[in-house]
């Protein structure tokens, strides 16, 4: 068994969040074989390089043939037109012809389908852009009964030019309508505040015509900047898209990054730029928030969270740009801006509900990523409670702050506030360090294994704790949700495992496998100094066990109790991605059980039976129930009346939710920070405790697990 200490030559590679970084050492065998010739265009260097890299050093590497061509034309057709808004059936015809032939192309380091993908495309694009501009220069009549159908995976391509004109045309009316319709709000709103209206001046009502026409601009600037934007792609542009689905061919962690595209990977892993801090992610046309950095600006503002998909974006108070379609790159630049300035995101929410957030930018606050405690009150008992954002690490051995000895500090000043019972909260916490979610298991179980890795080629190591301390022996609670991911999975998992406490929320993410990073420039030989930069690849080589034996990969650690959560039920996991490595089963490891496992069953089934009682919960249920119709009804009416009823209601049960929330009991909750703080100078320590406790006082899967704690005293 390896110790905690042993592993910190793994810390390199073990950083187990949703995106792993990795240093890479030494050029592997691979890239000095030779069948990579210095003279060669660099699209074939690069294109050999990744199958060879993939096909010996991937943890389940594919056999490079007809069925791996099949998955790499599939994934780079939906990204070449995710939308459905160009290609023809005919077009895709076409290209059908090499859906069994990539793999000899890659084989030959030649790309007939990629360059032909290419031709088709930008015809196609060419077309339409002359199209759009006939379809807004007229008005749209809003009253008569039409449907959009919003999801493009239900849509087939266009069966020839007229087909693609009556898409553009609903396409374009949809979101004109929504223009029309936001305007129309906004117009009420002023309406309903004289007060203001009269200190900004007298409002004028517009006609519905007038803002149709409004809106008809709008979408026309849009599209005049998208269509300018899309000219800019260039042949690297389309050589990295093909590259990209080949890697996600593997799995979806296996990944090419552009050299633009990795410095942009860089900064989003440190947290320190100046902007807003959401990480966002490109899905079939549309840009969601994949996560957002902890104590960064939107972090603090609270209404941003993951799984919204932003619409639009203004700087202050300037026209908002309707981002539909957009590249990421593009976006990204429009969200980032100086510290101090103004963003107005407009986004939609599961629920299908639009809502305008105002961030003002800022640095990430490095506090506010580490782990941090409170204490809840509840009659005369004491819970603390440990938020862990992250498993963050010094993997550069410069002095910084380790997650594991942060939650060793807040253990220990929770015991000395005298709490009876302790709620350790990973919601949201993607993962990162391997050692310290290995350390912080060793906090609540004495010595043993906490984790299996496994090598493609290697029998399974187990990685445990040697040191027989146990900082905390109370009465514990985990809570988790789909967004817990990687490092938080092997902590959860070890702790249920060993009945050491309940495992409370929603079944995590699962994300059972380890990533490293290679930098294609450092390990191609000088010989190819001319062709750079390459870029990087990020691969697959290892997975990781429960100490029963069973992965986390793919089914996630499933909960002892399941608390319906609005916000993250109906989020992505792994086995939602495309090609995710399946769960499997190794050895279980030795361990033995805490000795107070007796009493879990017990806990676990008083609290199942308060979740499905409890009126609050049962709220969250129904607005999850909501959420999935809505999820699932993607078709839109692109009348106007009857498309303002559908948001109204849905506005109705979001208010119905919000102000049902507000009624319900607020816990008695204090951090440790405030109880700190020497000076009553010291506004930012105390304005930061206030932000992290408020939105607690009405978490109702936190006062579960304060129920839980207090049945087990």
């Amino acid at each position: 068994m390896l110790s905690t200490r042993a592993i910190a030559t793994y810390s390199t590679v073990l950083l187990l969040g949703i995106s792993g970084l990795t240093a890479f050492n030494s050029p592997p065998s691979w890239l000095r074989s030779g069948s990579v010739q210095v003279d060669n265009p660099k699209d074939e260097v690069l294109l050999k390089t990744l199958v060879q890299g993939l096909s010996e050093a991937h943890y389940q590497p594919q056999l490079i043939d007809d069925k791996f061509s099949q998955r790499v034309f599939d994934l780079y057709l939906k990204r070449l037109d995710s939308g459905h808004r160009f290609l023809l059936q005919a077009d895709v015809q076409q290209l059908r012809k090499y859906q069994n032939a990539l793999d000899d192309e890659l084989k030959q380091g030649n790309h007939p389908f990629l360059d032909l993908s290419t031709k088709l495309i930008e015809q196609r694009i060419a077309e339409t852009q002359t199209m759009y501009r006939e379809l807004l220069a007229n008005p749209f009549d809003l009253t008569v009964a039409e449907s959009f159908e919003t999801d493009p995976d239900k849509l087939d391509y266009p069966v020839d030019a007229a087909a693609r004109r009556d898409y553009w045309h609903r396409l374009l009316k949809y979101q004109t309508l929504v223009q029309v319709s936001e305007m129309m709000d906004e117009q009420a709103k002023k309406a309903e505040k004289p007060l203001a209206s009269k200190q900004a001046g007298p409002v004028t009502k517009r006609t519905e015509a007038e803002l149709e026409a409004d809106a008809r601009k709008r979408v026309l600037k849009y599209y005049d900047e998208w269509f300018n934007d899309v000219k800019q792609t260039d042949a690297a542009d389309r050589l990295a898209l093909y590259a990209s689905s080949l890697t996600n061919a593997y799995d979806p962690h296996t990944e090419y990054f552009a050299p633009q595209d990795k410095d942009n990977f860089d900064i989003a892993l440190t947290g320190r730029l100046e902007g807003t801090g959401a990480l966002l992610n490109e899905k079939d046309g549309q840009i969601l928030v994949a996560d957002i950095v902890p104590g960064s600006a939107a972090y603090r503002q609270g209404e941003l969270k993951t799984g919204d998909i932003i619409l639009r974006v203004a700087q202050g108070d300037a026209e908002p740009v309707d981002i539909s379609g957009m590249r990421r790159d593009k976006v990204v630049k429009l969200i980032r801006g100086k510290k101090g300035t103004e963003v107005r995101l407009t986004v939609r929410k599961p629920d299908a509900s639009t809502h305008v957030i105002s961030i003002i930018r800022d640095v990430v606050i490095i506090e506010e990523t580490y782990a941090q405690s409170a204490v809840v009150n509840e009659g005369e008992r004491k819970i603390g409670y440990i938020l862990l954002p992250s498993f963050y690490a010094d993997f550069n051995h410069n002095g910084g702050r380790s997650s594991a000895t942060d939650v060793k500090k807040e253990l220990e000043k929770l015991k000395k506030a005298g709490v009876q019972g302790v709620v350790l909260d990973l919601r949201f916490n993607g993962g990162g360090s391997l050692q310290d979610a290995v350390e912080m298991a060793g906090l609540f179980v004495k010595t043993g294994p906490m984790v299996q890795i496994k090598s493609r080629q290697r029998a399974a190591q187990i990685i445990g704790d040697p040191d027989n301390d146990v900082q905390y022996e109370g009465p514990l609670v985990v809570l988790v949700n789909k967004y817990s991911a990687s490092a938080s999975e092997i902590l959860a998992a070890a702790i249920q495992d060993y009945k050491r406490g309940l495992i409370l929320g929603n079944t995590t993410y699962g994300k059972g496998t380890v990533q490293q990073m290679f930098d294609l420039d450092q390990v191609l030989p000088a010989t190819f100094n001319s062709l750079k930069p390459f870029g990087s690849l990020k691969l697959t080589i290892q997975k990781y066990y429960r100490i029963n034996g069973g992965s986390t990969q793919f089914k996630g650690v499933t909960p002892d109790v399941v608390v319906p959560d609005a916000y993250s039920t109906l989020g992505d996991g792994e086995k939602d991605t495309e090609y995710p490595l399946p769960w499997d089963e190794i050895a279980p490891a030795p361990y033995k059980t805490w000795s107070g496992a007796a009493s879990l069953p017990q806990l676990a089934a008083a609290s199942n039976n308060r979740v499905a009682t409890s009126p609050g919960l049962k709220l969250i249920t129904e607005s999850v129930e909501r959420m999935q119709k809505r999820k699932n009804d993607t078709k839109v009416s692109l009348n106007l009346a009857g498309y303002r009823a559908e948001q109204e209601l849905t506005r109705a049960a979001s208010d119905k939710y919000t102000e049902s929330q507000k009624l319900l009991p607020a816990l008695e909750i204090a951090p440790l920070t405030a109880a700190a703080t020497t000076s009553a100078a010291d506004t930012t320590l105390i304005n930061r405790a206030a932000r992290f406790v408020k939105p607690l006082r009405k978490d109702l899967a936190l006062r579960e697990a304060v129920a839980v704690i207090k049945d087990a005293l």
